[in-house]
């Protein structure tokens, strides 16, 4: 590991890791081929991760959560980078948002979620608003005290069949300097509420196993009790989960490029070709040259950023920086290592192409690539007014 790691957390990363070989990487191969993760072993993984303490972990103690700080979080995202998403995600980090509940919010929805006695989606994603979260078409109007909500969310994913959705939805349009923008609140929606669909989505080649739900609103009826925080900050909310989130992918991507790099390295090693490791021609060395020093600098990366976070100096382009640049390197080592494998990278008797697969969604989810360029660009250009 490129960072150094104090005594406490050098306890805590050697959990984890105890764990991830006992509960997941048995199961990896057979996740991939049944592209499902059954119910039982995800409740066996689930359990487990009561045991030891990593359920909740990323929330506060006294609402029940490990209360783990964010360098404690960068280590365990980092470490669960090398299985699947499928996997991993069984042994819950409920979002944060949840955090904003209020009232009886708090017994209904967050402190089940942290209990592990109901799960929840993350639901903003649309059919035709993916990046462009401004062109959202769910809506929520009001109708007296109560709200009606319609409209459809995909690719909003989960281990299993959620207990509630955590849904944005365009509330009225406010007018900034930039001109008028819709005003996007956050609800709580339960499942089985009259009009409420959520169905299973298309299956992905990557990460096998791990859902991805869609979710239809047909005049949804919801309570003033069923909005998340304030009526028209639900992009703060959303804005406090995704940047994060970024910074977590990127962690998970350092992970999984260590994984893929040793598997590169000891093939290097072995493999003889012209009577010598194929590691000596420059040819293969060069790549694990190369991925050694992306990976040292994303790991360095994704430690600033951590560092920003707990300084509460973190910005948009810190987060954007982080996800753009380790998901690239990822997917560069994770190419290099099918080409140093050759025919053999491909093959489903190894697990090179199911990584290589697995990779490839890291540039696409959590906002693509291009979009954390046009973010970063624009906290360039802003400050100078451009």
């Amino acid at each position: 590991m490129n960072i150094m790691v104090s005594h406490e957390n050098e306890l805590l990363l050697n959990t984890v890791r105890a764990f991830m070989e006992a509960e997941m990487f048995p199961h990896e191969q057979m996740v991939d081929k049944t592209g499902e993760v059954p119910e039982d072993l995800g409740r066996q993984i689930e359990a487990r991760a009561k045991e030891v303490g990593l359920y909740a972990c990323n929330l506060p103690e006294d609402v029940g959560g490990g209360g783990l700080g964010l360098s404690a979080m960068h280590l365990i995202e980092r470490e669960y980078g090398k299985t699947s998403h499928a996997l991993h995600s069984w042994a819950a980090r409920p979002t944060e948002l949840l955090l904003a509940c209020e009232g009886d919010q708090r017994e209904q929805y967050l402190l089940p979620a942290v209990r592990g006695e109901k799960r929840e989606l993350f639901g903003l994603t649309e059919p035709e608003a993916g990046s462009d979260v401004m062109g959202m078409k769910t809506n929520a109007r009001r109708d007296g005290d109560d709200w009606i909500l319609n409209g459809t969310k995909h690719f909003i994913s989960g281990p299993c069949m959620p207990d509630f959705a955590i849904v944005f939805a365009a509330t009225g349009v406010d007018e900034s300097p930039r001109g008028s923008r819709k005003r996007v609140t956050a609800f709580l929606v339960d499942i089985g509420a009259p009009g409420f669909e959520c169905r299973e989505g298309n299956r992905c080649v990557s990460y096998r196993g791990y859902r991805n739900y869609q979710l239809t609103f047909d005049n949804v009826r919801l309570g003033p009790g069923q909005v998340l925080g304030e009526e028209g900050r639900g992009l703060e909310l959303a804005g406090q989960w995704l940047g994060m989130g970024r910074i977590w992918v990127g962690a998970s991507c350092c992970g999984k490029a260590e994984r893929i790099l040793g598997l590169a390295t000891e093939w290097a090693a072995s493999r003889r070709q012209f009577g010598q490791p194929i590691g000596r021609f420059q040819a293969t060395g060069f790549r694990l040259a190369d991925g050694a020093m992306g990976l040292r600098a994303a790991d360095l990366l994704v430690a600033d950023a951590v560092a920003r976070a707990e300084r509460g100096a973190m910005e948009d382009a810190d987060a954007a920086m982080v996800k753009v640049y380790c998901s690239e390197m990822l997917n560069r080592i994770a190419d290099d290592t099918v080409q140093i494998y050759g025919g053999m990278g491909l093959m489903e008797e190894l697990p090179i192409e199911r990584l290589w697969r697995d990779s490839r969604l890291e540039r696409i989810w959590d906002g693509t690539s291009e979009i954390q360029r046009h973010i970063i660009t624009r906290s360039i250009l802003r400050p100078l007014g451009a």
